[in-house]
């Protein structure tokens, strides 16, 4: 939950170091851009997102070995995996100013988003067959039913809406994954005991 707190208070407070910052029409990752002003703010306001969302992910991989079905397992790790990504990949690849295609720092940066989409939207499938199909775990399938609904509407609206709305949908896709690792935390906290 830490982690998430902190990743909206990021999303919410930065954009009022970041003069005409329209968060209709610009992308969340504009606000920890090399050149984005507000840019300290976001360090400051995010500091503990990866770090306790890492931690997070990291003890529900400890404490699902040998419990849950193979999917439902799967489907965690794979989650895991791309937090992992996600934290290092855009940490050393922030989105620069430098908009040309040959930009390499850009390039990776695009690199390591379709690495974190391709690998959220096949651990949330994973989780959703191994928690449907435990019955005991439908409450769980559900939540990753949400985030990947919410993830995949957002890739849909950012590819869709016109350019002055296209911060909206794009904030779908990016809250989904920080808000489907709260509630990872929240079953972890509870010791993951199914659908009470």
């Amino acid at each position: 939950m830490i982690s998430l707190f902190s990743y909206s208070a990021a999303v919410v407070f930065s954009p009022l170091a970041y003069p005409g910052y329209n968060w209709m029409k610009q992308a969340v990752s504009d606000l920890s851009a090399t050149n984005a002003p507000s840019l300290m703010l976001w360090n400051q306001l995010a500091v503990l997102f990866d770090i306790c969302g890492l931690i997070s992910v990291m003890m529900v991989c400890v404490f699902i070995q040998r419990r849950l079905n193979k999917g439902l397992r799967i489907g965690i790790y794979l989650f895991a995996i791309m937090n992992w990504i996600s934290a290092v990949g855009y940490s050393a690849f922030p989105l620069t100013a430098d908009k040309s295609v040959w930009n390499v720092h850009n390039i990776m940066h695009i690199t390591v988003t379709v690495m974190v989409v391709l690998l959220s939207i096949s651990s949330l499938v994973m989780i959703m067959l191994g928690g449907y199909r435990n019955q005991q775990y439908v409450s769980l399938a559900v939540w990753a039913t949400i985030a990947l609904l919410l993830m995949v509407s957002g890739a849909i609206g950012t590819a869709v809406v016109s350019e002055e709305y296209f911060g909206i949908p794009e904030r779908f896709s990016v809250f989904s994954a920080a808000g489907f690792n709260a509630i990872l935390g929240i079953y972890l906290f509870m010791g993951f005991s199914g659908n009470s």
